[in-house]
């Protein structure tokens, strides 16, 4: 339903304005929303390819695990369990992408959380298993991170849809009715006033005309 104002030409050229500048808000989310969406579907395919790897990783850092067990026993693998430090240290940043703010996680260099023990005493199954969980450690980080970007992402793609189908559908047809019905109730008022002058002339003859000469 069309705003009822003024049908005055001031009132004309400010929905003209507003109309400008909701058709170029318009172009512009949609551009934003487009370039979201391909910077979602990239990130995407990222995590489709990251996701296999880090559950193979899994799969191979537990049988690592069992082989060490057998080789060096239960005692070895509680020793180099106890050598771990704290959890590791994350640095985090953000990038803005479509000026949406996007998790950079990484490992602080200083306290990366890795396993210190003394590799000349342990045998190669338990190296190859630290070496292991190490790598899968570094995936899983890769993962959260996509899994985070992914979400923001989709977050903002929504909020975004929203407002384009707002402009689209609602605001953008509301103006343009108003704007209709501005300009329609202007030439009305134009006819009327141009048929009142002719009018207004026509008496005006008609007097001239019946006025005795002298």
């Amino acid at each position: 339903m069309a705003k009822q104002v003024s049908p005055t030409r001031m009132e004309l050229l400010r929905i003209k304005q507003k109309i400008k500048l909701a058709q170029k808000g318009h172009s512009l989310l949609k551009k934003k929303r487009d370039a979201l969406m391909m910077e979602l579907f990239e990130t995407a395919k990222n995590m489709k390819a990251i996701r296999p790897q880090i559950q193979k990783d899994i799969i191979n850092g537990q049988e690592t695990l069992i082989k060490a067990y057998a080789m060096g026993g239960p005692l070895e693998i509680k020793t180099v369990g106890d050598s771990a430090g704290e959890m590791p240290e994350l640095n985090i940043t953000y990038e803005s992408v479509g000026g949406v703010k996007l998790p950079k996680i990484e490992i602080d260099s200083k306290n990366t959380g890795k396993i210190d023990y003394g590799v000349v005493m342990t045998s190669s199954s338990i190296d190859n298993s630290v070496d292991k969980f190490e790598s899968i450690k570094r995936g899983l980080l890769s993962l959260i991170k996509i899994e985070e970007k992914i979400k923001r992402l989709a977050q903002e793609i929504i909020k975004t849809k929203r407002r384009v189908n707002s402009l689209e559908h609602i605001l953008i047809p509301e103006l343009l009715k108003t704007q209709k019905n501005i300009k329609a109730k202007l030439e009305e008022a134009e006819r009327e006033n141009f048929f009142r002058l002719k009018i207004v002339k026509k008496k005006s003859e008609k007097k001239q005309k019946n006025k005795p000469k002298k």
